[in-house]
């Protein structure tokens, strides 16, 4: 199991959690209390352009920056409770030796190319300048301070190259064009193997998953660069290329071998490593957010096959990408600038793991976004987590200690038969939880059985109990972690109706062997419920074992009656604390506090000429509604859509491919410049212009119709 590791210039927050950390912590835990080997394996990535802009910002070196957001995402990860096998750095030198040996071995398989380019460098600082190091003009809309590859103002894309009085942010300087060689991998070289892969998955990924990777093979893969001209990273390993480095997304995922090798050598086997990424029974699953689904069903898997094509050890491919989409938090999305978010170490101070972990994965954000509020929080820990699951151990667990003594009642009242009676029922409850038949159908059969011992609804209980954990079971495999969690708090409910309905305050004055049995069915049923509960809640499931007196149990006995009659119980203790309004109310109102002025300066708006209303009502915006959408070859920015207006079907091409995949626009209804000229762009002809807005965050959003009713149809005029 692999978590994308994530980048050491920035805390983690509930987002990142809920999209690659907390679905494949619940699915290690799963895998391992049903008897599997597995290991999960992350780290921190450290490399790169941002790590240089945040050490710059913070007036720092840049080992400084990861050092200190690696200890801090490091320490937050445990304490809510995720359980890496390794946290490992892209800095260590492991990981240096393991990006430059597969950089060796795909160039001498002949998969990576050497081309030139010009770049602007700054001959003070030294440097070739990134696109995030240099500004300047606008080329569009004559904006003072764009960017080196997009203007705030008008959202244009360019090469940095094409910037008018181009300035460099490090001195300040007009930079200089220079020719400088860098590699690129032949991505285009795997597609057919590519094509191959991905079809192979098609009845066991996630849709957007197979839609967003056919996507990418639909377009074409061509080349793509692995090489920066950088002061901070891996150098490349080659005579004549001093001062350039890997770049940090060629050299990120080799990361998740690094570790296991690391792994392997702490616990004294050093070769072990190889049983996890060589052995073809190994089963591979990388779990991240959907902004990274391309990357560990393409690029990834393709470096593994270049490698792969030498001979010898070959290393295994993804076999699942189960990716999240993206956790937004009150109805936006996530905002470093804005101060709108909650970083996971400020909620571990404030409050226990496991409430969040179990809202988090009620409302995981797996086939399409979610959203996180304070008020869901306090009604499912209120609710849920309080009101069923923490109530119903609480109160077996009063019971028994006051009213049989802190003991464990017997299960069957006949002298001598509580043994044989135990052992017949543990058998037939194995064969029913295989069976297809309604719990009703088998509780009927086993009722004659077992009429002197068990009421109906004792046997009800029993087989909901033995049926549960291979029908939750079946949903962790299939990636469904939100319905097993639903799924197991159903377990809950039905624990607490048993309760109900077995009346014990009643039956233990009136029949007391009727109130011991119910009480060790309910005894049973909380062990059970901490098994089944545990890849969600493990802090809770502790401290029930505790509570119990019992050992941590297994997914494979999870339905066994191994509360054994007559064992001590410790002391009960309240599992959930409620959460009140005022709580609520604070934390909502923290959010997007202190995004002052200074934090966030208002945008400089370099305004175009000014135009006249007759000019503006030249301009005809129409509503269309995008039939299909791809990526254009060799550009990172670009999608090209085909849109129907009315009758009329055309093609347009938008910048927007950073913020959009191609699948999140089909079928939308946009706003469209219908009779704008028709222009190329990248050698494809553009008969139109889709309308976007740029956010305080430089993030543009397309602009799309909220009302999707036959009411508003496309080719309707927008006023």
């Amino acid at each position: 199991m692999t978590s994308a590791l994530p980048y050491a210039n920035g805390y983690i927050h509930l987002g990142h959690v809920a999209g690659a950390y907390l679905p494949a912590d619940m699915y290690t835990r799963f895998l391992r209390s049903s008897g599997e080997e597995v290991i999960h394996v992350s780290g921190s990535d450290e490399h790169g352009v941002a790590i240089l802009i945040s050490a710059n910002e913070e007036k720092v070196t840049p080992q400084e920056i990861v050092d200190k957001y690696h200890t801090a995402n490091e320490e937050a990860f445990r304490g809510l409770g995720i359980a890496f096998d390794i946290f490992g750095r892209t800095t260590w030198p492991e990981h240096h030796a393991t990006a430059r040996e597969f950089f060796l071995a795909l160039h001498a398989g002949g998969y990576l190319s050497e081309k030139e380019e010009e770049q602007f460098f700054d001959p003070e600082a030294n440097m070739f300048l990134p696109d995030r190091f240099v500004e300047g003009t606008c080329p569009v809309c004559g904006y003072e301070g764009a960017r080196g590859d997009q203007c705030d103002n008008c959202s244009s894309t360019y090469n940095q190259t094409e910037l008018k009085n181009p300035v460099s942010k490090i001195s300040g300087m007009t930079p200089e064009l220079r020719t400088t060689r860098h590699f690129y991998f032949k991505l285009g070289d795997f597609q057919q193997r590519l094509d191959a892969y991905v079809d192979s998955h098609e009845s066991d990924w996630r849709d957007h998953v197979l839609q967003q990777s056919r996507s990418w093979l639909k377009q074409g893969l061509g080349d793509r660069a692995i090489t920066r001209d950088l002061s901070w990273g891996i150098d490349v390993p080659l005579p004549g290329y001093e001062g350039k480095k890997l770049y940090v997304w060629f050299d990120a995922p080799f990361g998740y071998i690094t570790n296991t090798k690391v792994l392997a050598a702490r616990s004294g086997a050093p070769d072990d490593w190889r049983r996890w990424w060589t052995d073809p029974a190994t089963r591979y699953v990388a779990f991240i957010g959907k902004d990274n689904i391309w990357f560990h069903t393409l690029m990834f898997p393709a470096m593994l096959m270049g490698y792969n094509d030498r001979g010898g050890d070959a290393y295994v491919i993804p076999d699942n990408v189960p990716a999240c989409n993206f956790l937004n938090l009150e109805s936006a999305k996530f905002s470093k600038s804005k101060k709108w978010g909650i970083d996971l170490r400020e909620y571990l101070a404030e409050f226990p793991a496991d409430p969040l972990r179990y809202v988090l994965a009620a409302n995981m954000p797996e086939n399409k976004d979610a959203d996180f509020t304070w008020r869901e929080y306090q009604a499912r820990v209120n609710n849920e987590l309080a009101d069923i699951y923490g109530n119903f151990v609480n109160r077996t667990l009063q019971f028994a200690g006051r009213y049989f003594e802190g003991s464990v009642p017997v299960l069957v009242a006949a002298a001598g038969k509580e043994n044989e009676v135990k052992a017949l029922l543990v058998e037939d409850l194995r064969r029913a939880a295989l069976l297809d038949a309604a719990s009703d159908v088998i509780v009927g059969e086993l009722e004659p059985k077992y009429l002197k011992y068990f009421t109906r609804n004792d046997l009800a209980m029993l087989v909901e109990l033995a049926r549960a954990p291979h029908r939750v079971g079946l949903l962790y495999r299939a990636f469904r972690f939100r319905e097993a969690t639903l799924e197991t708090m159903n377990v809950a409910r039905a624990a607490n109706k048993y309760f109900n309905d077995a009346e014990p305050w009643k039956t233990r004055r009136e029949e007391s062997s009727r109130c011991a049995t119910s009480i060790n069915i309910c005894l049973q049923v909380v062990r059970s419920l901490a098994i089944l509960f545990e890849p969600i809640l493990p802090a809770t499931t502790s401290a029930i074992n505790a509570m119990l007196n019992v050992a941590p149990g297994t997914w494979n006995d999870a339905a066994d009656l191994s509360v054994p009659t007559g064992g001590m119980l410790g002391e009960p203790a309240i599992l959930f604390t409620k959460i009140d309004d005022e709580t609520v109310e604070r934390q909502v109102a923290r959010l997007g506090a202190g995004a002052d002025a200074a934090a966030e300066p208002p945008i400089e708006v370099a305004l175009k000429p000014e135009v006249t209303i007759e000019e503006v009502m030249k301009l005809d915006l129409r509503v269309a509604t995008v039939l299909a959408a791809e990526r254009v070859k060799k550009s990172e920015k670009l999608i090209k859509l085909q849109i129907r207006i009315g009758n009329l079907e055309r093609q347009i091409l938008a910048g927007v491919g950073r913020q959009y995949e191609p699948e999140q626009l089909i079928g939308r209804k946009i706003v469209v410049v219908a009779n704008l000229k028709p222009a190329k762009l990248m050698g494809q002809e553009s008969q139109g212009m889709l309308l976007a807005a740029n956010s305080p965050d430089d993030v543009p959003t397309v602009v799309v119709l909220v009302d999707r009713e036959e009411s508003v149809r496309d080719g309707f005029i927008v006023r």
